[in-house]
């Protein structure tokens, strides 16, 4: 079975869509180890509700946080200390979908970032968004990755964008799964519409 560890270049970029859609294409089980803000109304909850397999499962968070910031911040308001070891990946026979928090090096605590939760074996998706400065923070983090040594691959979401799709698979030579247009909305059946369309680019990473 294999874990797919899905990151973005920054906040907002589409990773909870890309996440759904993921789950759904693999009818993968799905895990956000960190949730900061949102309690009501959190990712596991928007995954879960645009997932229409029955075989996917969703995982509690480890760490559920009253407060939107970065996690680390998020914590100190809380009380409560995140440590990489206290965060432990939930026991499941299927393929795993982990969405992160933030980008890529949004920290945890003083010393370990998100970066620092993915394991050597997992298979990395970053979701890149056209904005002013995204080819940098595609570049940064995909190379931040590469560094560590994990295998990327990556998603774009938004409206097309050639020229910044085109530096950034030329200068990366990563794996391209596709794109996630802008949707006027997103509910069951459009995410079931491009589960369909990535699955076998998914199944081969």
């Amino acid at each position: 079975m294999k874990t797919y560890f899905i990151t973005g270049i920054s906040t907002e970029v589409g990773k909870t869509v890309a996440s759904a859609i993921i789950t759904e294409a693999l009818q993968a089980d799905y895990w956000k180890p960190i949730q900061a803000g949102e309690l009501d109304n959190c990712d596991t909850k928007k995954v879960e509700r645009l997932v229409s397999n029955t075989k996917s499962k969703f995982h509690i968070n480890s760490f559920a946080l009253n407060t939107p910031m970065s996690p680390h911040a998020a914590a100190k308001i809380d009380k409560v200390s995140i440590e990489k070891l206290k965060i432990k990946r939930p026991k499941t026979e299927n393929n795993l979908v982990i969405e992160g928090a933030g980008g890529l090096l949004v920290p945890i605590n003083d010393s370990e970032t998100i970066l620092d939760l993915i394991r050597p074996k997992d298979k990395v998706i970053v979701v890149s968004r056209h904005y002013l400065g995204s080819i940098n923070h595609s570049l940064l983090t995909i190379n931040a990755l590469k560094d560590k040594g994990h295998s990327v691959a990556v998603l774009f979401s938004g409206d097309e964008h050639p020229s910044t799709e085109s530096i950034i698979k030329k200068m990366t030579d990563v794996i391209v799964i596709g794109r996630i247009n802008e949707e006027p909305y997103f509910d069951q059946n459009v995410v079931k519409e491009y589960a369909d369309i990535f699955r076998d680019n998914l199944k081969k990473l």
